[in-house]
């Protein structure tokens, strides 16, 4: 069984429930999501104060589990040890505006504040980002694969 970048919205008993009355006798259950983006030690710089110092009391408090990398979701299952994984994509600055402002805070920030938080830090952005037209993006993925003790 299979959980994608959505298991820390779950009610956990109710999901683990489920897991343990359907997933089949030897299966193995495997969360994945992916975490915080990394490009360049100095755009992360801005990216990180737009995370944690403008946008920090708007992320929901689920998101902490993408933080923690998934390593605090409640996982009852023996859990096998997993290596370390990152999805890379080539990506522009337009894709890279586009994507920040599909954060949950940016949108839960914009209807408090009435203004577009990426604003705050899009002038340092663009001057981290620098030249390249394009940039490789990282994300590391959360991996959690485990196989419950009656499988």
């Amino acid at each position: 069984m299979t959980v994608a970048q959505a298991i820390h919205w779950f009610d956990f008993d109710a999901f683990y429930r489920e897991v343990n009355r359907t997933l089949r006798p030897g299966g193995i259950l495997a969360v994945i999501g992916y975490g915080l983006l990394h490009i360049t030690p100095e755009i992360d710089a801005v990216i990180r104060r737009l995370y944690v110092d403008v946008l920090g009391t708007y992320w929901d408090r689920e998101r902490k589990y993408v933080d923690e990398n998934y390593m605090t979701i409640p996982f009852p299952y023996p859990a096998f040890p997993t290596p370390y994984f990152e999805h890379t994509e080539t990506w522009s600055w337009g894709h890279l505006a586009g994507y920040l402002s599909t954060w949950s805070a940016v949108q839960h920030y914009m209807k408090a504040q009435s203004h577009d938080p990426i604003a705050l830090i899009s002038a340092d952005l663009k001057a981290a980002w620098g030249e390249p037209a394009e940039r490789e993006v990282h994300f590391p993925i959360l991996l959690r694969i485990g196989k419950p003790e009656n499988g």
